[in-house]
């Protein structure tokens, strides 16, 4: 099928009208009328991921991330954001990103069912689509009220982690919970607002932690490739699904930086 076949698919499930403002999504670099036969589907596009691109010869590159957060005004070799998308159109690979869009109308509830969050409603209400209200993050109850410690075990076990970092009493008694994939820092006053107790997310700065605790809110920082690399196999998914014919591959899971 043609690229803009495939994006057809995709739209019309993840429309780019569910995006938040000012948020890189869709097709930002290839021939809309290419053959697309073999797709690789990745969180970034970083410089090792379109190598193993252009190694398996793919057709398409589906990330999560945008690589540009912002507009470019030259595509040249000078810098690493050019070079990339230089190799893309050497190798006639059509380079899609699937943001905001998809966070808003499925990673969240992924997410929130794989933690079992019980009665779950909208943490960031961002858009309403045919009488029903999506947007960022999800609340809900955990199954049992459990302390923060044991909370964050729960955690590691789900997201596979070695480790989390917490902000907040480990022995504080939790039940209401929310959930923001990737960075939550922005969610953390609809949080507060929501009488959460607990929040379960990535990207966490000191002051922001600081500051949530000052105002009763725990902060589970999973981290943000943890918390968003299902992405990877659930659009792997979904891709297949829609045409039986496509191969698509996926990125190994690799955390972008290492404990030591």
């Amino acid at each position: 099928m043609q690229c803009k076949e495939l994006i057809g698919k995709i739209e019309a499930v993840y429309p780019k009208s569910a995006a938040l403002p000012r948020d890189h999504v869709g097709l930002l670099c290839g021939r809309s009328e290419k053959e697309v036969g073999k797709v690789f589907v990745a969180l970034d596009a970083t410089d090792l991921i379109i190598k193993e691109a252009i190694e398996a010869e793919v057709d398409m590159l589906i990330t999560h991330h945008p690589m540009f957060r912002s507009g470019i005004e030259t595509i040249t070799d000078l810098d690493y954001t050019g070079r990339r998308l230089l190799q893309l159109i050497k190798h006639d690979i059509c380079y899609y990103a699937i943001h905001t869009n998809y966070d808003v109308l499925a990673l969240s509830d992924i997410v929130a069912d794989l933690l079992d969050l019980q009665y779950q409603e909208v943490l960031w209400d961002t858009f309403a689509q045919e009488g029903e209200v999506h947007g960022i993050g999800r609340i809900g109850e955990l199954y049992n009220p459990c302390k923060v410690s044991d909370c964050c075990n729960f955690v590691k076990e789900k997201f596979e982690l070695e480790f989390v970092r917490v902000f907040g009493d480990l022995n504080r008694m939790v039940s209401k919970v929310a959930i923001s994939p990737g960075s939550g820092r922005s969610t953390i006053p609809y949080a507060l607002a929501k009488g959460v107790d607990l929040l379960i997310t990535g990207d966490i700065g000191h002051h922001d932690g600081l500051d949530a605790i000052d105002q009763g809110l725990i902060i589970i920082d999973a981290g943000h490739y943890s918390t968003e690399c299902i992405f990877m196999k659930d659009m792997q998914s979904f891709l297949t699904e829609q045409d039986f014919t496509l191969d698509v591959i996926v990125e190994k899971i690799h955390h972008p930086f290492q404990t030591v």
